[in-house]
């Protein structure tokens, strides 16, 4: 019996992922598990596995497409075995004439939904997907080379979004003397209710003449050449869009306050130089690791810190489940070390490097992005002295760390003496952390790496 193929669901708020590459072809034959294709989920691309063995067939979606999830994108079959109904059904309209009368214009669900609410004429629209099927990326790039023309579709009629529509069969409007005020001139509702009241109300007549406007010169369009060189759209991947949304609804919920000390390194250098002087090459134990482990057991003395916000309860948790940032070339992606007050620095350090090269590769799992309870952003390898991190909703709080500095300090007979300082900022939500439990949080985190021997106390 012949296997679906399904957009996954990677996460309760995911409605769609977008098909990054096929790495088989159809008609490929390939075994229960071998990777099939890479799908962009809002926080990471993902390789995706055949859950069966067999024939690649049906395919309905190109390398671009952003699908709902649990759609229907394919089906693996048997030698010999024919598609299902659906899946044939589609496979024979593929193969309809496109010039038949009655032939529908072939489009990924996607594509149908960006064209009806741009009022694109799909019959226009050259499909690229599999058997000329139309995709988002068809219907975006029709949108594009029609930017510079009048706000008028290849039929007629005027671009408008179906609330402006239906506002104006309402309102007895004809859109053609409807000014659009939405992306490419396209008409909005709002802009249809204007006109309808604008038309309503008498104008009061002027006591005086107006006097006539002063003509303005327009100033001369830049010349094409450089008007191209100082414009470019890059629109929101879904990774971006996520970190975009996400960021926004803590800045705007979360009443953030901030918390800055410098922590001397001094001590847990030398800790992690022995621990370097006994492990293996493949071992490399590194700051981050002891600062981790500072942070981790920092947690467990402070449940408040180590929380999440449910709603009007705050869940505390026994255990550090450390999210550690890791910046990608297109966005930003947050692994989590689990039970990281339990890890060695060895431990600590091996987990940083197998997330670090997992989220570079496009290689992390579901599991390895959810579930943290405090965050990490570390920007030690840049030359920032000092910043602050917006907090990773529902968690509370999370800890900046700027680049470590030799600074010469006084000691106790005000001499100077050298040391390797860093600066560490806490951003805390104050709906559930006051000031004091933040400063004592932040404050047995320097004392963790300044006197490392505590930790075993």
């Amino acid at each position: 019996m012949a296997k679906e193929i399904i957009m996954p669901k990677f996460g309760f708020t995911q409605e769609v992922g977008r098909v990054v590459a096929w790495l088989k072809r159809e008609g490929d034959y390939v075994e229960a598990g071998d990777p099939i294709m890479e799908v962009e989920t809002d926080k990471v691309v993902m390789e995706i596995e055949a859950p069966a063995s067999g024939y690649l067939a049906g395919l309905r979606v190109a390398a671009g497409d952003e699908v709902p999830v649990t759609e229907v994108i394919g089906y693996i079959v048997a030698e010999g075995e024919q598609l299902p109904t659906a899946g044939a059904e589609a496979l024979a309209a593929d193969a309809t004439p496109p010039d038949a009368d009655d032939a529908p214009v072939k489009a990924t669900p996607l594509a149908q939904r960006i064209a009806q609410a741009e009022s694109v004429d799909l019959s226009g629209v050259v499909g690229t997907g599999p058997q000329g099927r139309v995709t988002k990326r068809d219907v975006e790039q029709a949108l594009a080379s029609s930017a510079a023309l009048p706000p008028a579709e290849a039929n007629g009629r005027r671009r408008a979004t179906p609330a402006a529509r239906r506002a104006a069969r309402e309102q007895g409007i004809d859109l053609s003397l409807v000014s659009g005020s939405g992306p490419r001139q396209r008409i909005q509702a709002r802009d249809v209710l204007a006109l309808a009241q604008a038309v309503r109300q008498p104008k009061p007549a002027p006591e005086h003449p107006p006097a006539p406007a002063p003509q303005a010169t327009p100033e001369p369009p830049l010349p094409p050449e450089v008007a191209s060189s100082v414009e470019r759209r890059v629109p929101f991947s879904s990774m971006r869009r996520a970190i975009a949304r996400n960021l926004q609804a803590s800045w705007q919920a979360a009443p953030h306050i901030f918390f800055t000390a410098d922590a001397d390194l001094s001590a847990a250098q030398r800790l992690v130089q022995l621990a370097n002087e006994r492990a293996a090459a493949s071992e490399k134990v590194t700051l981050t690791a002891a600062i981790l482990k500072a942070t981790a057991w920092a947690l467990t003395r402070h449940p408040s810190i180590n929380s999440h916000i449910d709603g009007e309860a705050i869940i505390q948790f026994a255990h550090a489940h450390l999210g550690v940032a890791v910046a990608l070339e297109n966005g930003l992606v947050v692994p989590v070390i689990r039970h990281a007050e339990r890890l060695g620095l060895r431990t600590l350090a091996s987990e940083v490097a197998r997330l670090s090269a997992a989220a570079k590769a496009g290689k992390l799992r579901p599991d390895d992005l959810t579930g943290a309870t405090f965050s990490v952003s570390n920007l030690g390898m840049y030359p920032v002295k000092q910043f602050t991190a917006i907090i990773n909703p529902p968690q509370v709080g999370i800890l900046a760390v700027g680049r470590a500095q030799r600074v010469f300090v006084p000691d106790e007979h005000d001499q100077p003496v050298l040391k390797r300082l860093v600066s560490l900022t806490l951003s805390v939500d104050h709906r559930a952390v006051d000031g004091a439990a933040a400063a004592a949080f932040l404050g047995d985190i320097v004392d963790a790496l300044s006197q490392p021997e505590i930790l075993l106390l």
